[in-house]
């Protein structure tokens, strides 16, 4: 009797010809066709119709984005417009310092949603005064912008791109490598001191992440609205976190024989790479200041923006104490950790693209946020083997320590 219970419960045996049946073959993909086909049917009807309601009555809904304004020439204004809204939208009037003004669009005519167009004005702009900017739709809706100081936009030329790249040198080459300099400080460091230096990082680090997590909510508002920006941050953010992670995690196998020297290397550009892409988020800030006329707000972001980041080469050179890394490392570094600040002042004075932007801070979060894993990580394992928690009063010290010196010092940088 339990010979047979048994053998009853037990599952079927499926035979070999059932098992090939699972396979992909030809009918079995026509079947997973067959609902996609039908969806997409579905959708085109339901576009076709507007979802079966009919011609709509109600007026149509108009948004229009003012990305970006731009004084090319005397007596030229462009406004790079995006149409964000469902419905299609025409420029009918310019209205410039509450007067009707001739214009020009590229491409002419309706925008579709998303479609991007250059609206032309030529008004005899004055240098340093402000000027009001409104777009009027066919139907009436105003779209309004302004031009906060009149000044020449700067122009893609070799000597504006040699002046933005000293600027970007100023502010993310230097001061890093100074920091880095700290090195030979720092390896005189005991393992207390050491767990300090590298708590440290991570309060800095931390700072970072929530101070780039803000300015990427600013500048994802100023994005079309119907790219949903602010929900791409936390999004990307997490998908460039784990993407690192899964990388760092290859190239600790590929390093089995030089496992704690390579570990340490990799982690020191880890954090500089996640260092560096705030600082393109820096020089997006000053090369738009610039593009905007506001020199005297981008000079003193030079001024806060090069004290601000000194303090990120100690981050940088933490997790190579216990090792003597070649001197070409340390160029590395710098760069890497730099020279993004050259490459945000050139795309913020001259291309400027608020929803871009935004993906960079995304993806510079995301890139912060693993190294503070890591570093986490490292301090962890370096307690384990003394015998004592992961939080002592040098860790915490040195967290503290880091979120405060990099709050005063972004004190200096204008809001």
């Amino acid at each position: 009797m339990s010979a047979s219970v048994v053998d009853s419960a037990a599952p079927p045996v499926e035979s070999a010809s059932t098992e090939s049946r699972r396979g992909f073959s030809p009918p079995s993909l026509v079947w997973a066709a067959i609902p996609l086909l039908l969806l997409a049917a579905v959708l085109v009807l339901i576009v076709r119709t507007d979802g079966g309601l009919g011609d709509r009555t109600v007026p149509p809904i108009e948004t229009l984005s003012v990305q970006r304004v731009v004084l090319p020439a005397p007596g030229l204004i462009e406004l790079e417009v995006v149409n964000g809204g469902p419905d299609p939208i025409t420029v009918a009037q310019v209205l410039v310092d509450d007067a009707y003004w001739q214009f020009s669009m590229e491409p002419n005519g309706t925008l579709q949603r998303l479609q991007a167009a250059t609206v032309s004005i030529p008004y005899p702009w004055v240098e340093g005064e402000g000027h009001a900017i409104a777009l009027v739709s066919a139907t009436g809706v105003l779209f309004e912008t302004d031009v906060p100081v009149a000044i020449a936009s700067p122009q893609a030329d070799r000597e504006s791109f040699l002046r933005f790249a000293l600027v970007g040198f100023y502010v993310g080459i230097v001061p890093v490598a100074l920091g880095l300099l700290w090195f030979p400080f720092l390896r005189r460091l005991g393992r207390n001191g050491m767990n300090f230096v590298l708590a440290l990082t991570i309060g800095l680090l931390a700072f970072l992440v929530v101070d780039m997590w803000g300015a990427a909510q600013e500048t994802a508002l100023a994005t079309v609205g119907a790219l949903d920006a602010p929900l791409l941050i936390p999004l990307i953010a997490l998908l460039a976190m784990g993407l690192l992670i899964v990388i760092g995690q290859t190239f600790r196998r590929r390093n089995q024989q030089r496992r704690e020297e390579a570990g340490a290397l990799t982690l020191s550009y880890e954090i500089a790479l996640g260092i560096g892409l705030h600082n393109l988020g820096e020089g997006l800030a000053i090369g738009a200041a610039f593009a905007l006329g506001e020199a005297a707000l981008g000079v003193f972001l030079i001024l806060g923006f090069t004290l601000h980041n000194v303090t990120e080469g100690i981050g940088i050179a933490a997790p190579l104490v216990k090792n003597r890394p070649a001197l070409f490392h340390f160029v590395g570094l710098a760069a890497l950790a730099g020279a993004p600040a050259i490459l945000g002042t050139w795309i913020g004075a001259f291309v400027y693209s608020p929803f871009w932007t935004t993906i960079f801070l995304a993806i510079g979060i995301g890139a912060i946020l693993q190294v503070i894993v890591e570093v986490s990580r490292l301090i962890r394992r370096a307690q384990e083997r003394a015998g004592e928690p992961a939080l002592t009063w040098a860790t915490f010290g040195g967290a503290a320590a880091g979120i405060a010196v990099m709050y005063l010092t972004a004190l200096l940088v204008a809001a």
